[in-house]
């Protein structure tokens, strides 16, 4: 008997092992960047490109792109949700200028869910605190295909103010 575990110590060992490799391998091979021509990839790309601009178009994209679920930390480290989010973009404040959008990378987790890492600009109007200045954000969007919708579950906004 005593002969017998060792063997089955080794043997435990070994499948442990083997189970871990085969579940790294198995999510690293669904984990990918995304190639420039991926349809689902630009469509993505598209929807945050229509965000990016809400701020000078008010287009109300956020009751459409935003999970009922979704949480987010806004540049000033606040945090919202959804309902946030849509009442603000239905705001009557000055519009903001010259909103674009920077590179974005889209990295798929399978088939269900993306990280997009992107960057943005857009000249905000002045108010009694600040005067008109332009910032840009870098963010962290994760979005969720959901009942055959690809919507915002997460998102993160980190600003730099340029002079």
């Amino acid at each position: 008997m005593l002969a017998r575990r060792p063997t089955l110590l080794r043997l435990s060992v070994l499948l442990a092992l083997v189970a871990t490799s085969v579940c790294a391998f198995a999510q690293e091979k669904e984990s990918r960047w995304a190639a420039k021509d991926d349809p689902v990839a630009k469509a993505l790309i598209e929807l945050e490109r229509k965000w990016a601009e809400a701020g000078c178009t008010h287009n109300g994209i956020e009751a459409n792109i935003l999970a009922e679920d979704f949480h987010g930390v806004a540049p000033d480290g606040t945090q919202y949700d959804k309902s946030k989010a849509v009442q603000e973009s239905q705001s009557t404040a000055p519009p903001e200028r010259e909103c674009k959008m920077f590179d974005v990378k889209v990295h798929f987790f399978g088939d269900t869910v993306a990280v997009l890492y992107g960057s943005e600009s857009a000249i905000h109007p002045g108010t009694s605190k600040h005067g008109e200045h332009t910032i840009r954000l870098t963010w962290t969007d994760t979005w969720l295909m959901r009942n055959g919708k690809w919507q915002i579950v997460a998102a993160e906004d980190m600003p730099t103010v340029l002079k």
